[in-house]
């Protein structure tokens, strides 16, 4: 019987992991897994609408509104997609809890254990059966954003706050069986491929 996990994707800005999901979704497409893809900020309808006010480069809203409407984005997505399709299809998350502790505490200084707090009451007991982190060094972090047409709120940071966010991903990645690091200056595209590959054989 083939098992349904439930698969998250990391990464900094421009650490590759959008060409990630698209590999891992490429392979599951090409052995006719039935899957559910969503990205945070971002899922349902209503999760959408917050994710344009969230991402807008013209958007001065203060670090707690912005926590609060990432948690309120993965709530709606908890009750509308989430629960709906658990153990009943794979399901890849385009970043979920660690990258709101990644971005809001390690970045931006907010309390851990209020994050967690608030988090925990709209998971639950839910948890990841995998998760990829895509990891990227600060020169070709730059390389790549310098490079993207369109740029919303979170690819202007400063490269001190992008630094803070990946050792943040680094730190709550350490000793955990269930991560997998996607280095972009370790690996190429190949071996991260085969890589992503063959840990989903292994899950699936």
């Amino acid at each position: 019987m083939y098992k349904k996990p439930v698969i998250i994707f990391e990464g900094v800005e421009a650490s590759g992991k959008s060409t990630n999901i698209r590999i891992a979704s490429n392979y599951l497409k090409s052995i006719k897994r039935s899957f559910v893809k969503i990205r945070e900020p971002g899922g349902s309808k209503f999760s959408e609408k917050i994710r344009n006010i969230i991402l807008n480069k013209n958007s001065k809203l203060n670090i707690k509104t912005d926590l609060l409407l990432m948690l309120a984005s993965r709530s709606e997505n908890m009750d509308k997609i989430i629960k709906k399709n658990y153990k009943k299809k794979i399901i890849l998350i385009d970043r979920f809890s660690d990258s709101t502790f990644a971005y809001q505490h390690f970045g931006m200084g907010l309390e851990f254990k209020l994050i967690s707090e608030i988090n925990k009451y709209i998971v639950g007991e839910f948890k990841p059966n995998l998760t990829f982190l895509s990891v990227v060094k600060n020169n070709d972090m730059k390389k790549r954003l310098c490079s993207r047409k369109n740029r919303n709120k979170y690819d202007n940071f400063t490269y001190n706050f992008y630094d803070k966010v990946q050792k943040g991903y680094l730190k709550l990645s350490k000793n955990k069986k269930k991560y997998i690091i996607l280095d972009s200056s370790k690996y190429n595209i190949n071996d991260i491929t085969n890589k992503i590959i063959n840990s989903l054989k292994k899950v699936i």
